[in-house]
C-alpha cells in the first residue's frame, strides 16, 4: 500500500469535484475548490475520521468494498478506479466480472434527477446507487442484493401484494439466470445462484423451470406511509455494456401521484417508518 500516493490521489480527486457534481447543495462559499472530506466520507458511507486518516497517510488498509465506495463517491472512471486499487495494494476487479463500480455517466444523470426517484441496479440484483428521492420512497438499499433479499428475508415479501409474489420471484430468477449464462466466469452471479439453490426451495423450483424472460408489470404502485398511493411510470436506461440499469420513476403532471411525489420531495429523507408498500 502506497500511503503517500494514495493520499495524494484522493486529495486531487476530491478537489476536482463540486457539490452540484455529486447531487449535494453548494452551501456557503468555500475557501478551497472541491468537496470537503466529510462530504466524500458521506458519499462513500464511511466515517469522516477514517477518510481524513487516509488523506493524512495514517489510515489502515481499506477493504475492497471501501475502495469501490470511494471510487463511486469520487466519480472515478474505470481506469482511475483501477489506479486507486493498485495504490491500496489490491488487484482491480477483472474485466467481465461484477465490480460494483457505477459508471460516471450514470451517476451524472442520477445526481441531476433531484425531483424523481432514481436507482442504479446491477444486472444481477445489486443496488449500486440511489438518489435522495429514491431513498425517501423506498428506503436506503445501497450495497444490498434485492434477489437475495427476496428469497431469504421474509419481511421483503410484505412490501408487495401476495398475488404478485410468484411473478416477481420468477422475474428475479429469470434475470439472474440470463446473467449467469452470459458471464459464466463471473464469480458473483454464480455464487448467488449456489447460495439461493441451497437456501430456498422456492428458488430451486423456479430455477428448474429455466425461464429466461419474464415481463414485469408497469406502471408501479407505491403505497407510502405518509403521502399515500403513488402510481408511477417506470423507465429504464441501460448503461454501456448493459450490465447496469438506471431505473427512474415519474408521474404525469396533473395526476394525484404527481402532487404526492412533489410532497415526498419536500418531506425528503425523514425517518418514515414503516417502509412503504410497493405494488408492481
Amino acid at each position: 500500500m502506497n500511503r503517500a500516493e494514495l493520499a495524494d490521489f484522493l486529495r486531487r480527486s476530491r478537489s476536482r469535484l463540486n457539490p452540484p457534481d455529486v447531487g449535494l447543495p453548494t452551501g456557503p462559499r468555500r475557501r478551497t475548490p472541491g468537496l470537503r472530506r466529510e462530504e466524500v466520507a458521506q458519499l462513500a458511507g464511511m466515517s469522516a475520521d477514517y477518510y481524513t486518516r487516509l488523506e493524512q497517510r495514517r489510515g489502515s488498509h481499506p477493504s475492497r468494498q471501501m475502495l469501490t465506495a470511494l471510487a463511486r463517491a469520487l466519480r472515478l472512471t474505470e481506469a482511475e478506479r483501477d489506479h486507486l486499487f493498485h495504490l491500496a495494494g489490491e488487484e482491480p476487479p477483472r474485466p467481465g466480472t461484477s465490480s460494483g463500480h457505477v459508471r460516471p455517466g450514470l451517476l451524472l444523470i442520477l445526481d441531476r434527477l433531484h425531483d424523481l426517484p432514481a436507482t442504479v441496479f446491477g444486472d444481477w440484483g445489486e443496488v449500486l446507487a440511489q438518489n435522495a428521492m429514491s431513498m425517501a420512497l423506498t428506503g436506503d438499499h445501497v450495497g444490498t442484493n434485492m434477489i437475495r433479499r427476496w428469497f431469504t428475508d421474509p419481511a421483503t415479501r410484505t412490501l408487495f401484494p401476495a398475488d404478485q409474489h410468484e411473478g416477481l420471484g420468477r422475474a428475479h430468477v429469470a434475470g439472474l439466470r440470463a446473467v449467469a449464462a452470459a458471464r459464466p466466469d463471473d464469480p458473483g452471479p454464480a455464487a448467488l445462484v449456489r447460495e439461493l439453490r441451497s437456501a430456498s426451495a422456492e428458488f430451486e423450483e423456479m430455477w428448474a423451470a429455466h425461464d429466461v424472460v419474464v415481463d414485469r408489470p408497469s406502471p408501479k404502485r407505491f403505497v407510502h406511509p405518509v403521502v399515500g398511493v403513488l402510481d408511477l411510470d417506470c423507465e429504464v436506461l441501460l448503461g454501456a455494456g448493459h450490465d447496469q440499469q438506471l431505473v427512474v420513476h415519474s408521474a404525469r403532471p396533473g395526476t394525484p401521484a404527481y402532487e404526492r411525489l412533489e410532497l415526498l420531495r419536500v418531506i425528503g429523507l425523514q425517518d418514515l417508518a414503516p417502509s412503504p408498500t410497493v405494488y408492481e
